[in-house]
């Protein structure tokens, strides 16, 4: 039996499990990615995953074929000696490992299965070297092509760690979708009308210089971008719905297009917020300015993560804690180049 004290308990403590829309992962369909222009969209990383599971599939069910019907033809092209055994259970390994592809394209171990099947081809090729009946410039042209295949391979078996925070999406540049959730013992109304007066939003998040109220919908944004760059944009409100949802998105122009929302969830009987940011943004200097940002601190996925729980801070208690000022030993070089350490 579920005492009272229990569920109490379970309705005390708000979680992603009782608010599924606010779940890192889930995408407001009605939200950034729909104010986001058209080159901000594209296939989500699934889809392409399973894309790639396919090829490599497809490809490797069709070597395995070669590798069964015309062992001594393959063993000739790729300059080894007639050994038909070999070449015919290399496809036939080949040839599992493309069933099992195509059967579950974005199975990790599958794709895996292709990067060890690479490593002994490369033994295969090193030991064929050896004998005198080799051709070694054709073995040395299927050494490289084998190095090539792997190192896709091994690329595919090792996707990009995506944390349920952060999407990438398809388009010029590299546009990007950051989400992020976290529980707040406010009521939804007082934390909505925080984040509505925009002046008040560089207060917590320390990527923002200022925010410049221009009429009851327009406003305009300075950031302070990687390495103490500038970046300036005008964004319009383009749905408020008080005490629930704030939707916004930058106008034709900005410097940064970007586009967002933030959703104020209801929990523990009204007492708390469930607030959930959804952001989709377009970087004005590509994948090499996102690894820039990272290098200094700011890449956006952690500002997001950072500026909530600031503000979860900021409105539960008046203040952020802070360690400035505090005694602290002596930084390390890397920390005094990037403006790190304990006054952060």
């Amino acid at each position: 039996m579920e005492t009272t004290s229990d569920t109490g308990r379970r309705q005390a403590r708000p979680g992603f499990w009782q608010y599924p829309g606010a779940a890192p992962g889930v995408v407001d369909e009605a939200g950034a990615a729909g104010d986001m222009p058209a080159h901000l969209t594209g296939p989500p990383h699934g889809a392409r995953d399973i894309r790639l599971g396919m090829a490599l599939g497809w490809f490797s069910i069709g070597l395995g074929l070669a590798g069964l019907m015309a062992p001594r033809f393959m063993a000739r092209a790729a300059g080894m000696p007639d050994w038909p055994q070999v070449l015919r259970v290399m496809g036939m390994r080949d040839l599992v490992s493309g069933a099992g592809l195509l059967n579950r394209p974005d199975d990790q171990l599958w794709r895996w299965s292709r990067v060890v099947g690479d490593a002994m081809d490369l033994g295969i090729v090193g030991v064929a070297a050896i004998h005198p009946d080799a051709n070694r410039r054709r073995l040395a042209s299927t050494a490289l092509a084998l190095a090539s295949v792997g190192a896709l391979d091994l690329r595919a078996g090792n996707p990009p760690r995506r944390t349920p925070s952060h999407g990438t999406l398809a388009g010029p540049q590299g546009g990007q979708r950051v989400q992020h959730a976290v529980s707040i013992n406010r009521p939804p109304g007082e934390c909505y009308r925080f984040w509505r007066d925009l002046a008040r939003l560089p207060g917590f998040m320390q990527h923002l210089a200022s925010v410049t109220i221009i009429d009851e919908r327009l406003s305009h944004w300075c950031a302070r971008g990687p390495a103490g760059r500038k970046v300036e944009w005008d964004a319009e409100i383009t749905e408020d719905q008080p005490d629930q949802l704030l939707r916004w998105r930058s106008v034709p122009g900005a410097d940064v297009d970007n586009a967002g929302s933030v959703r104020f969830i209801p929990a523990n009987g009204g007492r708390a917020t469930v607030l959930q940011v959804q952001m989709s943004y377009h970087r004005p200097a590509g994948r090499a300015g996102a690894a820039v940002a990272r290098l200094f601190g700011e890449e956006p996925m952690i500002q997001v993560r950072d500026d909530l729980r600031r503000f979860k801070q900021l409105i539960e208690t008046g203040e952020i804690p802070t360690t400035r000022g505090q005694p602290c030993g002596a930084r390390s070089l890397v920390s005094t180049l990037l403006r790190k350490g304990a006054d952060q």
